[in-house]
């Protein structure tokens, strides 16, 4: 199972926030590069990143895309961006920028034929981001939600060629209370469909069941940033701990 710490961006700032609440957000580092040091040097191989400010305004923020860049450029890990990606444009500048996959939100929702070309398009370099609120969709950096419910939106998204969906549940995230094994359990019978899991992951254990469940990912955030998880032994249980013949990042 690929492990995945998340940086989430806001203003260029590694952030998170509390259940996708932008009025709750604690400011982890200035120097989100950094902190995806701290993370390679602790042996991950995958890095999830979040342009917060373009979820939820529609625009890509230019200081989180400088970052992202920043982050691209120090290489030693595959990274996934969302946030904002609502146009094929995006994709490509993302892509070319040097970006590993792209990750669809609510463009996914909100044009369905378009998330289908680019699935078949982009193929594994595209996932889908379902977040969950009460087991429907929410849309615009978790700021609306519809009444689509998320497990039916996911089969949806598998019979239309996406490979990798990130599941979200938002009353677990940022929250230390542990994540929502339960609806992993029914997405693992979703034959076809890697499930990147996201949301409240706060033990070890959890690391360890979703690893059995035979889930993809697994998005490490708070959990990690505020010492409740020690990254290395989440690795070591996933399985997903960096080579030692890679090359080390930078210490500087």
């Amino acid at each position: 199972m690929q492990i995945f710490p998340a940086i989430d961006l806001r203003d260029g700032r590694a952030v998170r926030l509390l259940r996708g609440d932008y009025d709750q957000m604690t400011v982890y580092s200035a120097q989100p590069c950094g902190v995806a040091r701290r993370f390679i040097r602790a042996g991950a191989r995958h890095l999830h990143v979040v342009d917060l400010d373009g979820a939820k305004d529609g625009q890509p923020s230019m200081a989180n895309w400088v970052e992202i860049e920043a982050l691209v450029q120090q290489g030693h890990a595959f990274i996934e961006v969302g946030g904002g990606i609502r146009t094929e444009e995006r994709i490509r500048q993302y892509l070319d920028l040097g970006v590993n996959r792209c990750i669809l939100g609510t463009a996914a929702v909100e044009d369905f034929s378009f998330t289908e070309r680019m699935a078949q398009r982009y193929r594994e370099k595209l996932a889908v981001g379902v977040d969950a609120r009460d087991g429907k969709v929410a849309t615009h950096g978790w700021l609306k939600t519809s009444d689509m419910d998320s497990f039916d939106f996911c089969r949806r998204l598998r019979d239309a060629g996406v490979q990798t969906v990130i599941y979200t549940d938002i009353s677990k995230d940022g929250a230390l209370s542990g994540t929502n094994l339960d609806a992993y359990r029914r997405l693992a019978e979703l034959e076809g469909l890697d499930i990147v899991a996201s949301g409240g992951i706060s033990d070890l254990l959890e690391i360890r069941a979703l690893n059995e469940l035979g889930t993809a990912g697994a998005i490490l955030g708070k959990a990690v940033y505020d010492g409740k998880l020690d990254l290395g032994m989440c690795l070591d249980a996933a399985g997903d701990r960096r080579d030692e013949s890679d090359d080390e990042p930078p210490l500087f």
